[in-house]
Parts: structure tokens; C-alpha cells; sequence
């Protein structure tokens, strides 16, 4: 997997916890943060209200499919995807309708 630089701004406190979880780890910080996100984000991807979240963000348009598929995995996104074609030929069904 590749990597990307990120510029984040964190409070003290945290990034000094950071770096005594590093050293008591023999870890560097950015592997304490990397952990960190990916527990946290783990623990989102079980909460069905944020699922649903994400899934609002995909059907208005404010996240790509890629995204949507690496929160709630790539058969859901998929059905998610399926769905908002079928949703996006009815309004244009309608739209037709009342244009006669």
C-alpha cells in the first residue's frame, strides 16, 4: 500500500502521548497515528449511523464510489451504486413525464 504525506495540526498533549506510546512501542509516531486512525476508523465502520452517513455523502454526491466502497466494502457500494442508477432513472422518468 502506498503512502501519502499529511500535514495535521494536533494539540501538545496528544502528540506527546504519541511519542511515549512510540518509544514505549519501539515504534516512530507516524506508525503510533497510523494505528491509531485505523482503530478508530475500524470502530466507525461498525457504527451504523456513520455507515449511513457515508452513504448520504456517496448518493449527494460529495464522496466517490472508491470511497464509499473502502468505508462500507465493495458488495455494499456496489448495491449502494445500483440503487442510486435505478433512483437517478426514476427522477429522470419523472422529469420526462412533466415535460409532456
Amino acid at each position: 500500500m502506498g503512502t501519502k504525506r499529511v500535514n495535521a495540526r494536533l494539540p501538545e498533549k496528544l502528540v506527546t502521548q504519541a511519542d511515549a506510546a512510540a518509544a514505549a512501542t519501539h515504534k516512530d509516531r507516524t506508525e503510533v497515528i497510523v494505528e491509531a486512525l485505523r482503530q478508530y476508523l475500524t470502530d466507525k465502520e461498525s457504527d451504523e449511523e456513520f455507515r449511513e452517513a457515508i452513504v448520504e455523502l456517496y448518493l449527494d454526491g460529495e464522496i466517490e464510489f472508491e470511497q464509499l466502497a473502502a468505508v462500507i466494502g465493495q458488495q455494499d457500494a456496489e448495491a449502494v451504486r445500483s440503487s442510486k442508477q435505478l433512483i437517478d432513472r426514476g427522477e429522470d422518468i419523472i422529469d420526462d413525464l412533466a415535460d409532456l
